[in-house]
């Protein structure tokens, strides 16, 4: 499969940062420190990792992005996340990834981006994002009992 075109990437990218920006679970890791301080840092390089793993690997299967992403919130966060948002957050990426060669842009943008409010045009981005832009950490309602987060804390350090 063909890695989509330059704008079709930014919109993906976009919508990247958009979902991993209102991941409870990320939000709670750099918003209590487990990233250390460079959490946000490590936040915004979760996009622009997660969009060269999708461009590097073809035919992802979601199973392999929800390994990537505990993975990253274990080895980056110290985080182990059993609230069941690995498999929400890994299924949002994958069909949309797949469909990117079949969709026209402005498809690819409904998909992607919240409607806008003026009926007239669609958003789009006139370049590429730049990897550098963080991600917006905003505090976010607690989850229902039945959707509790359980986060491991940060294990001592032995030598």
């Amino acid at each position: 499969m063909a890695a989509p075109g330059v704008e079709a990437r930014a919109l993906f990218a976009e919508g990247v940062r958009a979902v991993l920006g209102g991941w409870a679970a990320l939000q709670l890791a750099v918003a209590q420190g487990f990233g250390g301080p460079q959490g946000p840092e490590k936040a915004a390089w979760l996009s622009s990792a997660l969009l060269d793993f999708f461009t590097q690997n073809a035919d992802l299967e979601q199973e392999e992005v929800e390994d990537f992403l505990a993975e990253v919130m274990d080895n980056e966060f110290d985080t182990v996340v059993e609230d069941g948002s690995l498999q929400q957050v890994g299924s949002q990426y994958g069909p949309v990834w797949t469909s990117m060669e079949h969709i026209d842009q402005s498809g690819l943008s409904a998909h992607l981006l919240p409607p806008s409010t003026s009926q007239s045009h669609t958003r789009r981005p006139s370049a590429p994002p730049d990897p550098s832009q963080s991600i917006p950490v905003h505090p976010s309602p607690l989850p229902s009992p039945s959707q509790s987060i359980w986060v491991s804390p940060p294990y001592p350090q032995t030598h």
